[in-house]
């Protein structure tokens, strides 16, 4: 049987921009074309922005599933798969089954698969120490199937799908005056094969008599008729009285004896770390997993933590911790392709890590495919172009490289498309904020960052004119106050970008944020905001100047 190819996940950062989305659509692109022995997969780590949506739907690109969190879940375990079992088999077969799969719990379903109850061995253990009620066979509804399993017996007459319902369990051992008396109406009678002694139990209306020793498939024919005629269920067994008696508890169904309330169980989607702390507070050794119908799909240990299977990732756009995808930290990080700062991502082994004093992580990555020799097709030029032109704001940009701008020319050619037109229609796009709340606004393009114990975050809202800046600044201001407090930020600041005047208005919240503005670019507050000329990239104009001002 092949071996499935190992998934991995190609994501940008939190709040993405086009070119998180763009540069994770166009490297797994990549990544499937020369290693196709795996399968790489473009994620989003948040919802896109009409920028970027604008650039999908223009070249026919999908848009990426969004993941919210790659911690460890359930289903990156290898869990033991199984069906479930019937709640009508009897205590020595659900025995027999913990021994042959090594394993101390049976999960019991009913006939549509969805969870009844667990058998452990505890409750075997107990049918067999602690059960000394001779009617809890009648009590549990035993079917005569498990009986004659159970004693490896012959049904001679009567219904192996019947129950054993009411009555005693009854060992004929006395004298033949005795066995009247202790008979009554139903009851299950365990004797030895005397013809004399059997016509009693029969005459007594027992529902049920089991002859035992060697000489017991010899029933005489008498007896036979006279059972059928009491209707009355007739077993053989070469089994003694005495073993009979030892074993016919254990025909008794699971069901009888199973946990059927307060059952902890799991989803394949649980994140293990409150998997974890859920067993730490029970004592069960196994745990069901059911999906959202409560269909069992199998059983998991404490164990089967051990052999936890982490997400296998690559990182585009960013290598700090901050903007990562929650639950990073469970994961194996395989690569990182970036063109900011070094952060704080750490890895338990070395990676393939690619970063470049570039404008746009879409020009590394349009320079890996010339590496490889994999030629562009049409849509993923397209979408390469546009996540450049955006990050540089359209070559104007102070982190805009001359490969920036000669890749964006040679994407544009292979995508058919102008430059300008395409990053016009994009910005456009990108700047009308009428069908947006103040908060899809505030966190289409936000990042935090980290400086010793200090931690701000910055938001970057561009438009092709001041006035569509200006209708949103208000409900922007008002709502900083409200992602300080709920991201525990020292400070948080939006950079109101105007892409064609190659201008940006900065407003903020926070203690020290304002001075520590006024000491960065040295211009006055006006209007609640401050007016910076030639500012338009917030990783090298505002974060650097404003580190410096923070160590200071």
């Amino acid at each position: 049987m092949a071996q499935s190819r190992r998934n991995v996940w190609v994501v940008g950062h939190k709040n993405p921009d086009t070119d998180s989305i763009c540069a994770a659509i166009a490297y797994a692109n990549l990544k499937n074309k020369v290693q196709p022995e795996e399968n790489f997969i473009p994620k989003k780590a948040g919802n896109i922005n009409n920028e970027t949506r604008y650039v999908l739907e223009r070249f026919g690109v999908e848009e990426p599933e969004t993941i919210k969190d790659v911690g460890a879940q359930i289903k990156d375990i290898d869990y033991r798969q199984t069906d479930g079992f019937s709640g009508h088999y009897s205590l020595k077969k659900a025995w027999e089954l913990m021994r042959e799969l090594d394993v101390v719990t049976l999960p019991v379903v009913d006939a549509n698969k969805r969870l009844e109850g667990l058998i452990v061995n505890g409750d075997i253990a107990y049918s067999y120490m602690d059960v000394l009620d001779n009617r809890i066979l009648g009590r549990a509804k035993t079917q005569y199937k498990n009986i004659i399993e159970t004693i490896n017996g012959t049904m001679i007459t009567g219904n192996d799908h019947a129950y054993f319902m009411k009555g005693k369990v009854v060992v004929a051992s006395g004298n033949r005056a005795n066995m009247r008396d202790e008979i009554e109406n139903d009851d299950l009678v365990i004797l030895g094969n005397i013809k004399e002694r059997q016509m009693i139990a029969l005459e007594q209306n027992a529902s049920c008599v089991i002859v035992c020793g060697e000489t017991a498939t010899n029933v005489d024919q008498e007896v036979k008729e006279f059972a059928r005629e009491c209707e009355c269920v007739l077993i053989t067994t070469e089994y003694d009285s005495f073993t009979v008696a030892r074993l016919i508890n254990q025909s008794m169904p699971i069901r009888y004896f199973m946990t059927k309330k307060n059952i902890i169980s799991f989803e394949p989607d649980d994140y293990v770390d409150d998997v974890k702390e859920a067993m730490s507070k029970i004592r069960h050794r196994d745990f069901p997993i059911l999906d959202e119908q409560r269909h069992l799909i199998g059983m998991m240990s404490r164990r089967n933590l051990l052999n936890m299977k982490k997400k296998q990732l690559i990182l585009v756009d960013h290598n700090e911790k901050t903007q990562a995808v929650d639950g990073i930290e469970q994961a194996d990080i395989l690569e990182i392709i970036d063109h900011h700062r070094l952060g704080s991502l750490e890895t338990l082994s070395p990676i393939f890590f690619r970063n470049q004093p570039l404008g746009c992580t879409a020009t590394i990555i349009y320079q890996m495919y010339q590496e490889k020799g994999v030629e562009i097709e049409k849509k993923i030029a397209g979408v390469l172009c546009s996540a450049i032109l955006s990050d540089t704001l359209m070559f104007r940009s102070p982190t805009c490289t001359a490969m920036d701008k000669a890749a964006a020319e040679s994407l544009a050619k292979i995508a058919g498309v102008e430059v300008e037109e395409l990053a016009t229609a994009m910005f456009e796009a990108g700047s009308d904020f009428t069908s947006k709340t103040v908060e899809e606004i505030f966190y289409q393009d936000f990042k935090v960052f980290d400086m010793d114990d200090l931690t701000f975050g910055v938001a970057q809202v561009s438009a092709v004119s001041r006035k569509q800046l200006n209708s949103i600044k208000g409900e922007l201001q008002e709502y900083m106050g409200r992602v300080l407090e709920e991201k525990g930020l020292k400070m948080v600041f939006v950079m109101l970008t105007d892409i064609f005047k190659e201008e940006t208005e900065l407003i903020y919240r926070g203690n020290g944020a304002k001075s520590a503005i006024e000491q960065a670019f040295g211009v006055e507050e006006k209007d609640g905001g401050f007016l910076v000329a030639n500012m338009v990239s917030r990783k090298k104009q505002f974060v650097p100047q404003m580190m410096q001002v923070m160590q200071e």
